[in-house]
């Protein structure tokens, strides 16, 4: 398989002699930290980015890491050797009838540490168990009549928690909870500042969650994660320049990748695309200004021109797409995707003008408006810019439903483990809710 070649200039960029073969090269790390001088650092990091590279790929040979590293092929085998042991990663034999030549061993995660994500939003708090490599475990949507307050999520994720380890084998464990939330975060100790669709302000949600369910939480703003989960294993992955948009039942939130880092801000609410002016005499927005993309382009909306409940909103784009394609579409709803493509793309305008991306990548109910107006939002983007900034910038949608949103909060309770693997299985977590 092709890496690429981002992943390979990431691992050379601080050190000119990595094809010494001596030690892996630094490299950003999740929890900003560097390569030291001494050997425990070195090999703490040269598992860390093992761990990282096999947890991001989902599948790598061992000649695919001794590639990606720089590292010799028998300092591979003992890094792999140990985490096996660590029940981290997987050692799995080739199907010989598929192989031409010597077949080659494959390193998967593995599934004994799991992270529990969550999600509120304005009708539903959205749970799983997501292992190493993003993969969704045991996801629930838990619906609610009204947004939820923080007592009501931690009440929620406590009783689905307790249900989902009792369930466990003996041989898994949760190491932590991340949380995606759609409003402002505090980064530091994740105090929910403000989520005006959820109707919360200074709400110590990290804290609440953890003392309920005494595992280490991690909170950030939904966008964000999910923008994370795109630049691990989505779209984004091999790029190091792209916006993510994401629409769903609070609103339409963003996230910058610019220079391969996640764009946070100075105080960390950057990204706060939702809110890009797109219409001067435009609706109210929550955040108290008028004409902003969330206030123009809603999945409300869409609901009700389509005729489809709340409650049946994750079917929105297969039924949207059935009536456009059987021609039963009313004239109401295809008036209002045209409107609000034609809305989007003044937001992707000044995006591109503004970012310069080469890549956006468009997911939850914004996916419908660009299978079905793809041209409008296609000529918007070429359209902004001068050429050199238009010419290289495509469109690409993300998974269909939540799952990026997901993967990303469970990214949040794996940032220990992937920055230093031997020492967070060291610390044991705890497998129950009281």
């Amino acid at each position: 398989m092709d890496v690429g070649a981002g992943t390979r200039d990431l691992l050379r960029r601080d050190r000119p002699d990595v094809e010494s073969n001596s030690k892996i090269l630094a490299g950003p790390r999740p929890n900003g930290a560097t390569l030291g001088s001494n050997r425990d650092t070195t090999r703490q990091h040269n598992l860390s980015t093992v761990l990282g590279l096999v947890h991001s790929h989902t599948e790598l040979s061992r000649a695919e890491l001794t590639r990606l590293t720089g590292l010799n092929r028998s300092t591979i085998a003992v890094l792999v050797g140990e985490l096996v042991q660590l029940g981290l990663v997987l050692e799995n034999e080739p199907d010989q009838r598929q192989q031409h030549g010597r077949p080659s061993i494959m390193i998967t995660p593995g599934p004994s540490v799991l992270a529990l994500a969550v999600n509120p939003d304005i009708d539903a708090v959205n749970v799983a168990l997501v292992a190493l490599g993003g993969r969704i475990v045991n996801p629930v949507r838990f619906h609610t009549v009204a947004p939820p307050s923080t007592a009501e999520v931690v009440n929620i994720v406590s009783a689905i928690y307790t249900g989902m380890v009792a369930s466990l084998p003996k041989d898994q464990r949760v190491l932590g909870v991340g949380v995606a939330v759609p409003g402002l975060v505090d980064p530091v100790d994740g105090t929910v500042i403000e989520a005006p669709q959820l109707g919360w302000q200074e709400q110590r949600l990290a804290t609440q969650l953890s003392e309920a369910l005494g595992l280490p939480v991690s909170c950030a703003n939904d966008a964000i994660v999910g923008a994370r989960a795109q630049a691990t294993f989505g779209a984004g992955r091999e790029v190091s320049d792209f916006v993510y948009l994401f629409g769903g039942a609070s609103g339409i939130a963003g996230g910058i990748l610019s220079g391969g880092q996640l764009l946070r801000g100075a105080t960390g609410f950057a990204g706060q695309l939702g809110h890009t002016l797109v219409r001067t005499d435009g609706a109210s927005c929550s955040c108290g200004s008028t004409g902003c993309l969330e206030a123009e382009v809603t999945r409300e909306e869409l609901l009700q021109a389509s005729g489809v409940p709340a409650d049946l909103a994750e079917e929105l784009e297969a039924t949207i797409l059935e009536l456009f394609e059987s021609g039963t579409a009313s004239e109401s709803l295809r008036d209002l995707v045209t409107r609000q493509s034609q809305l989007l793309s003044v937001a992707l305008r000044t995006l591109v003008r503004q970012l310069n991306p080469s890549l956006i990548i468009l997911g939850g109910f914004l996916r419908i408006l660009a299978k079905l107006c793809p041209s409008v939002l296609d000529e918007a983007v070429h359209a902004a810019g001068a050429r050199g900034e238009r010419e290289h910038v495509t469109i690409e949608l993300a998974p269909l439903g939540e799952d990026p949103v997901i993967v990303g909060a469970a990214e949040l309770a794996f940032e220990d483990l992937l920055a230093n693997p031997a020492r967070a299985l060291s610390t044991d977590a705890t497998p129950t809710a009281d």
